[in-house]
């Protein structure tokens, strides 16, 4: 192999490596900042028992999308950022135009990639404020709603709000 050849493998080797590296997704799937808030009302522990109150109000939110990490738009994007970097300059100046070219592709091509799936991914989520029968007010978010309305009486039990 010549030497600007085993570059560009290296370059590409490299900007693949650099793009499997992601942040991963956050642990808690909930939402940190509810929209009531929570410090006036006292915190009593999620019990087994089921528990009764009436819904004060429902909304429909956003879910976090899912992330898969980066694919093939990522791939995709650094071969042709490489191929078209490699049509620039000569010697060394089309090497580095060549890694370059594969870094900002796979850069570009996981952000196109990641903004289609985004919208695509995202599920739908009910987040119910309820009113407890001892008076305090607890968030719940879940993936269906059940038909439950403002007003209905729940059971709410490990976490889920039931039509009672």
């Amino acid at each position: 192999m010549t030497y600007p050849t085993t570059i560009t493998l290296i370059a590409a080797a490299a900007t693949l490596g650099l793009a499997a590296c992601t942040t991963p997704p956050p642990q808690n799937a909930g939402y940190p900042n509810p929209s009531y808030p929570n410090a006036q009302y006292p915190a009593y522990p999620q019990s087994q028992a089921a528990r009764y109150g009436y819904v004060e109000s429902v909304e429909v939110v956003a879910g976090e999308p899912r992330s898969t990490g980066p694919g093939i738009g990522a791939i995709g994007g650094a071969i042709a950022g490489g191929v078209l970097g490699n049509q620039v300059g000569s010697g060394t100046g089309r090497a580095a135009a060549t890694v370059g070219g594969a870094i900002a592709g796979g850069v570009i091509g996981n952000q196109i990639e990641q903004r289609v799936k985004g919208s695509q991914n995202a599920d739908t989520m009910y987040r119910f404020r309820v009113r407890m029968d001892d008076g305090s007010y607890q968030s719940y978010t879940q993936e269906t709603h059940d038909n439950v309305r403002v007003g209905d009486r729940v059971r709410v039990e490990n976490g889920r709000v039931y039509g009672s």
